[in-house]
């Protein structure tokens, strides 16, 4: 299929979809426009069980056009993540900057651990024989919380603020360090003998480190850029330049380019609003960005919501899936709750009632973990990890997403 009629396709059925939850079922827009792309996707599937043929395979086929890893990892995160950071104030930031950093890295790290470790004994359990190195593997990918979902839905939650802020600041780099922690243990399964403690070591500083630095120099070049002239159409231009370029650049240069993007999305949002735009400037950036990351984010779901079609869903990969659920819950409130409760103990984090419960509901998974499991390598293990990877990503969007706010209000830490 040409790339211009799969491109319209896809554009018509995401206004479709953003309409008809609009008008008639009322849910927030990202999760509207999934369930509505997952009810078609079902009706698809049965009607093909009952031999009306042509339907699900005509879709099918559009989706198999679709790289989900590409479009997503290579095309369209760039832009939701630079959107996200641009709106995320850095003096709240700043005051949260330790418990934010520590859950983003060591607490990554922990929940890999121990989601991998989990579903290692599930899998083994329900006579499904996936070594251990490959259960971290899924840990990674899983871990992360999608800043994408996160921040949609943060959007309409009505947390308080510093709350708000330490989700929203953890999402937009957990998901950077989770990729590098992937491609680290994908060269240990896919290249064990050339990827050694020293060198795995030296790969993480990179593309974590290298991230940071690389977007500090963009973000710098952007305010300058910014700075020197007032016109918002070359203004709004140079952002789109800057993000898909140094994202591009930072991936070429073996650096994080979702790290980089964030971070000089943090600065353009902050300083660069503040010393390199004039009030027009300001409201026309934010209006194209906020329609963007919109769009965009209408697309991503509409897409989640498709690739159902795709997937092998044999019974035992279902009932992994179900199992997984509370698994990778119980493993995100241990990452997020241990060095949280030990920053409280040496009185490095302030007493928050109900951080803990709102950190480890509200950390939804999303079109991130789908896509890095789409990145794996062909075989037994890549056909299980989709279908409980997506099974955690459609109950974390519909289920956490839309109890999050409730619950958040019902504990009384809520701003509504």
């Amino acid at each position: 299929m040409e790339l211009v009629n799969l491109l319209a396709i896809i554009l018509t059925l995401s206004a479709a979809f953003a309409y008809i939850n609009f008008r008639f079922i009322g849910l927030p827009t990202t999760i509207g426009v999934m369930l509505i792309a997952l009810v078609c996707s079902l009706v698809m599937i049965v009607l093909d069980v009952l031999g009306i043929v042509g339907v699900r395979d005509q879709a099918e086929a559009m989706l198999q056009n679709v790289d989900f890893n590409e479009t997503l990892m290579d095309g369209m995160l760039c832009f939701l993540l630079f959107a996200g950071a641009l709106h995320v104030n850095t003096s709240d930031l700043a005051d949260t900057k330790l418990t934010v950093g520590i859950l983003a890295t060591i607490g990554v790290c922990l929940s890999t651990l121990i989601v991998g470790t989990f579903a290692f004994g599930l899998l083994q359990l329900l006579g499904i024989d996936i070594g251990y190195l490959y259960c971290l593997l899924f840990g990674a990918l899983i871990s992360p919380t999608d800043p994408i979902a996160v921040m949609a839905t943060l959007k309409k939650a009505g947390i308080a603020r510093s709350l708000e802020t330490k989700i929203a600041g953890e999402s937009l780099f957990n998901d950077g360090v989770g990729v590098v922690v992937f491609v680290v243990l994908l060269g240990l399964v896919t290249q064990p003998e050339q990827i050694t403690l020293g060198s795995a070591t030296l790969l993480f500083v990179q593309e974590a480190v290298g991230g940071i630095v690389f977007g500090l120099v963009l973000g710098s070049l952007g305010i300058h850029l910014l700075k020197s002239v007032d016109n918002y159409q070359v203004e709004i231009l140079l952002t789109l330049g800057l993000v898909m370029g140094g994202y591009t650049l930072a991936m070429h240069l073996h650096s994080s380019g979702p790290i980089a993007v964030v971070v000089a999305g943090l600065l353009i949002g902050n300083r660069g609003r503040q010393y390199a735009m004039s009030t027009h400037t300001r409201e026309h950036l934010d209006n194209f960005w906020e329609l963007l990351d919109e769009i965009l984010n209408v697309i991503l779901f509409v897409l989640i919501g498709l690739e159902i079609l795709i997937l092998d869903f044999e019974g035992r990969y279902l009932l992994a899936g179900a199992l997984a659920i509370p698994l990778v819950l119980l493993g995100r409130f241990l990452a997020v709750g241990t060095p949280v409760t030990l920053l409280r103990r040496l009185g490095l984090q302030p007493e928050s009632p109900h951080m803990v419960k709102i950190l480890a509901w509200g950390g939804l998974r999303g079109g991130i973990s789908v896509a890095l499991a789409l990145s794996l390598p062909q075989g037994v293990a890549r056909d299980v990890f989709l279908v409980v990877t997506y099974m955690i990503v459609i109950f974390s969007i519909v289920v956490q997403g839309l109890t999050i706010g409730p619950l958040a209000k019902k504990l009384g830490v809520s701003s509504a």
